[in-house]
């Protein structure tokens, strides 16, 4: 395997980058992390925003739980955006074998991500079935990741080119998260909440070129893909990818965009966003 290095079955000294991911223990381990890391961020979300912020105490007990989800989403979204564009600009063995390559870097992002998304899916369904509420795109959206992830985890001779630059879609994540976060501090006509609205519609549109990029790939490397990728898995990827294609991308971006025109939390009512900020003023109706 590309990225295994001969180890002991736990954590070393030397660079988290250069373990054993050959090791079912080293995987679990990093899994582990991934899910305890974005854990202790959703709870840092709650005990720092509780002294600090007047919106937060304001929210309903729902509330408070999307907008400590937003924040962790936010900080995935940074480590996944980083990881994408370093696939996609860095010459390495990833960019060069988009079938088979792999690198130490690449493995931790892939086992820390499972943590995530299994973070992700215990929030989402536990919020879900206390709330009574469900957002099927989202949970569809999570669902495919946790496969998709998991199972790049477990075949390991997969490469993990298409796995990380998938991360890249996680660009409009931090935007989206200041977004709502602004909107229920009621600063949806100030220049800082356009300006992050057309930064994420943006970061949207970036996010639909991306896709076809994939599809790009996919389609230049379609006969090494079929016969090194596990049909299951292969399925999954391409599933996921049409549904991002064709449903949840254009139906995002087109939310964002009539959210930009007339600011409404979509999310928990159709009503427009209170203004209490620096603008001030009285909140617009459609």
């Amino acid at each position: 395997m590309t990225a295994a290095v001969n180890g002991e079955d736990s954590f070393p000294s030397r660079s988290v980058f250069e373990l054993d991911y050959s090791s079912t223990s080293v995987q679990l381990q990093l899994v582990g992390l991934g899910f305890g890391f974005y854990a202790l961020v959703f709870l840092l979300s709650h005990f720092l925003s509780v002294p600090l912020s007047h919106t937060y105490r304001s929210l309903s007990s729902k509330e408070k739980v999307f907008w400590c989800l937003a924040a962790t989403r936010a900080i995935f979204g940074v480590q996944g955006s980083w990881a994408g564009l370093r696939v996609l600009m860095e010459d390495g063995p990833l960019f060069s074998d988009k079938v088979l390559g792999q690198t130490g870097w690449s493995w931790f992002t892939v086992l820390t991500a499972c943590g995530f998304f299994t973070f992700e899916n215990v929030a989402l369904h536990g919020s879900n079935l206390v709330f009574r509420s469900f957002d099927a795109p989202l949970a569809a959206h999570h669902a495919f990741a946790l496969a998709g992830f998991s199972g790049t985890a477990l075949h390991k001779d997969m490469g993990h080119f298409l796995p990380v630059i998938t991360l890249l879609l996680e660009m409009s994540t931090p935007f989206t998260c200041v977004s709502w976060m602004l909107l229920k501090a009621g600063w949806s006509r100030t220049l800082m909440w356009r300006a992050n609205q057309w930064l994420m519609i943006h970061m949207f549109h970036c996010r639909m070129v991306l896709t076809y990029y994939m599809w790009w790939v996919c389609w230049c490397n379609w006969s090494e893909l079929c016969a090194n990728v596990p049909l299951p898995q292969f399925l999954i990827f391409l599933v996921g990818l049409v549904l991002l294609t064709l449903i949840m991308n254009p139906l995002w971006l087109h939310k964002k965009t009539m959210q930009l025109l007339n600011p409404i939390d979509w999310n928990f009512s159709d009503k427009p966003a209170p203004e209490n900020g620096p603008a001030g003023g009285k909140a617009h109706r459609s």
